[in-house]
């Protein structure tokens, strides 16, 4: 096999590999995100929640759901995986490495995303927030040493606000579509879905930098996914325990979340 045909190989493994991990803890990370935003008015990068949600607030969200047999079968695979797997990585993580250590590599994945959310923020013609955006990145890469430490906040006040091609699509009219949850991948529509493929292959730097490197690529993002979830709360034990239907609850929040990451 020559060259050229094992890196179209590296690639096309990478494509199945990257769909899976781009947003392996979407069905905790950011269903927690979504909870304590809506619930307290915390920054959605906020993992703590505040379950103020109400069954009768759940039930006046619009969603269109045409496939639910088929998603709650994913959310009890997606449910099995975070439980067996990722949360038990997760705590050994936590019981290793101090909070402060792990609040530093958060950062870290957090500053290399920049580009999506600068790319985005242009795309929606909000100048101030793609702005902002660069001047942290610029401030966090070298004055935080390499993202590690969120110097732009915490010393320049500049806060993070967080863009996406979905919320971009939003951002021009584009619906929702059908929800859907999908394997590995978690809550999502078919919006979503669509733009964080536009996000993960377009717009990260890690799939340039690391392009031909499928094992660091790999480690990496399984890194900052289990460095989220060792920040966590146990936020998704909480609905899990709470909710009358976590699959109802938890599909109802995201398109809550969804909606108001749009609106702002």
């Amino acid at each position: 096999m020559n060259k050229t045909n094992r890196h179209g190989n590296h690639r096309q493994a990478w494509v199945g590999m990257k769909l899976i991990l781009l947003t392996f803890c979407m069905p905790f990370q950011v269903q927690a995100e979504t909870q304590a935003g809506a619930a307290s008015n915390q920054p959605v990068n906020s993992i703590a929640i505040e379950d103020d949600f109400t069954q009768e607030d759940t039930d006046e969200v619009q969603v269109s759901d045409p496939f639910q047999p088929f998603n709650r079968a994913m959310f009890t695979f997606n449910d099995k995986a975070y439980v067996h797997v990722l949360k038990p990585v997760a705590v050994g993580y936590r019981n290793v490495v101090p909070e402060k250590g792990r609040i530093s590599v958060s950062n870290f994945f957090s500053n290399l995303l920049a580009p999506v959310r600068i790319v985005n923020a242009s795309l929606q013609l909000k100048g101030e927030d793609a702005t902002n955006e660069f001047w942290r990145l610029l401030i966090n890469t070298t004055l935080g040493l390499g993202g590690f430490f969120d110097v732009a906040k915490n010393d320049f006040k500049i806060g993070i606000k967080k863009e996406d091609f979905g919320q971009t699509l939003g951002h021009y009219g584009v619906g929702n579509g059908p929800y859907l949850v999908i394997p590995f991948l978690g809550p999502s529509t078919v919006r979503d879905g669509f733009g964080l493929v536009v996000d993960g292959y377009a717009f990260d730097p890690m799939k340039h930098i690391l392009e031909d490197e499928t094992g660091e690529l790999v480690t990496a993002k399984l890194l900052d996914i289990e460095t989220g979830l060792s920040l966590d709360k146990d936020s998704y034990e909480a609905i899990k325990k709470d909710a009358i239907d976590p699959y109802i609850f938890l599909r109802d929040a995201y398109i809550q979340f969804r909606a108001g990451a749009v609106a702002k």
